[in-house]
């Protein structure tokens, strides 16, 4: 595969150059200007003048439902969502029926996805059947391929349980996510406590949920060295708390969603149920917080937190529906319209966040592009506008469906094998 005037915006060494590529045996062949092309019938050539050509994206907090809740999303499906978002990689989240909490479930879900076209990686469960009581096995687990544990949808209250399963974890040398929501602070979720819910009349989820337990957990990775990530963060106070902790030179790391970057409490007003997630979507302040997070680094990780729903569920009333929005299909476009083109992060930065930094949590090889790395690539065009809508996803349980965005995956490549096409090329 040939790939002509590419615009490489590569965030392994921070370069940005305008060469050829050349793909073969799932790996960068060659690379450079003015490659001879000595193209055979058999081979694929890609005109990329006008695109931008990066490291293929990496997600690390997906829910792809499966086993157990295929009818919301499958394997197979998310990893098709994930392929037209650009995503090469995804980390799938251990909440599932029943939950990774056991080699066998572990095997079922990485068997999978060695089906889809691309890398499909999954965390196991830090308790077992996610109970907050005892810990699974995480040694057997990491041997059997996990690639780090979260309980991600359930808190961990139980302070002595978290700091065993960080200095497990430091010992296995495996990242932690943590779901930060003190259930004793919130009566209805998926709202934030505040002019909204009180106009809507139901409490909600005030940020002292989140504080609260981001703040234990920070200082308990601070002193047992473990690699930490604070999940979907959400609350002004979370992402100083956050830097604070880098500071005193513990090694955690923070994500956000792309639509806790884009949407506040307002957005509840207009999309209903669709704007109805965990953590909840804050106040103006906080995003504006998040923002100038993902500008210093305090926030290194952009992560969709794809939470497939059936329209079902999302129609019941607001404290009835399940919370969680889809995201793999819309968070390069959210990234380049509402970070790059307002000016809040460079597209170097936006792709850092997005393949990098994500890299570095989960300890993944990424050698970015070059002569003999992974032919994992993402091509889009920055200046494309479209309208959201007809997802590769089982669900379509967005509130930006409808909405026009810049940013358009042109073609996904992974192992060298193109795993998405935009029609128009």
């Amino acid at each position: 595969m040939w790939i002509r005037n590419a615009h490489v915006i590569d965030p392994a060494d921070q370069s940005e150059k305008t060469v050829d590529i050349c793909l073969a045996d799932g790996k960068i062949a060659a690379i450079g200007k003015g490659l001879e092309f000595r193209v055979s019938k058999e081979d694929v050539v890609i005109d990329a003048s006008g695109y931008v050509v990066a490291p293929g994206l990496i997600d690390v907090h997906v829910h792809f439902r499966d086993p157990g809740l295929t009818y919301k999303e499958d394997i197979q499906t998310g990893a098709r969502a994930a392929a037209k978002g650009g995503f090469t990689t995804v980390v799938c989240m251990a909440n599932t029926r029943p939950p990774v909490d056991n080699t066998e479930t572990l095997k079922y879900v990485l068997r999978e996805g060695k089906k889809t076209g691309i890398n499909v990686l999954s965390v196991a469960a830090v308790s077992k059947g996610m109970k907050g009581l005892e810990l699974t096995d995480m040694e057997e687990l990491k041997a059997n391929g996990a690639a780090g544990f979260t309980d991600d949808g359930i808190p961990l209250l139980d302070t002595k349980l978290v700091k065993e399963a960080m200095e497990r974890a430091a010992g296995l040398d495996v990242p932690l996510s943590f779901h930060e929501e003190d259930p004793s602070f919130i009566v209805n979720n998926g709202i934030n406590h505040g002019r909204v819910s009180e106009q809507l009349g139901i409490y909600g989820s005030p940020a002292v949920a989140e504080d609260s337990l981001v703040a234990r957990d920070l200082m308990i990775a601070l002193h047992t060295k473990a690699a930490v990530d604070i999940q979907h963060i959400s609350s002004a106070a979370s992402v100083k708390m956050v830097k604070f902790a880098k500071e005193l030179g513990a090694d955690v790391y923070a994500e956000v969603t792309p639509h806790h970057f884009t949407l506040t409490e307002e957005a509840v007003l207009k999309h209903g149920t669709l704007a109805k997630m965990n953590p909840p979507l804050r106040t103006e302040a906080d995003r504006q917080a998040i923002i100038r997070g993902l500008k210093d680094g305090s926030i290194d990780i952009i992560a969709t937190d794809h939470a497939p729903h059936s329209a079902e569920e999302k129609a019941r009333d607001f404290t009835q529906a399940p919370s969680g929005i889809l995201g793999l299909e819309t968070a390069l476009a959210l990234g380049v319209t509402n970070l790059v083109r307002a000016g809040h992060l460079t597209m170097m930065e936006l792709m850092e966040k997005m393949s990098r930094n994500p890299a570095k949590l989960y300890r993944l090889p990424f050698d970015g592009i070059k002569e003999g790395s992974a032919a994992d690539l993402v091509i889009f065009d920055p200046n494309e506008e479209w309208v959201v809508g007809e997802y590769a996803s089982k669900s379509s349980n967005s509130p930006f469906t409808g909405e026009s965005l810049f940013g358009k995956v042109k073609y996904t490549i992974c192992n060298g094998k193109i795993v998405f096409q935009d029609e128009k090329d």
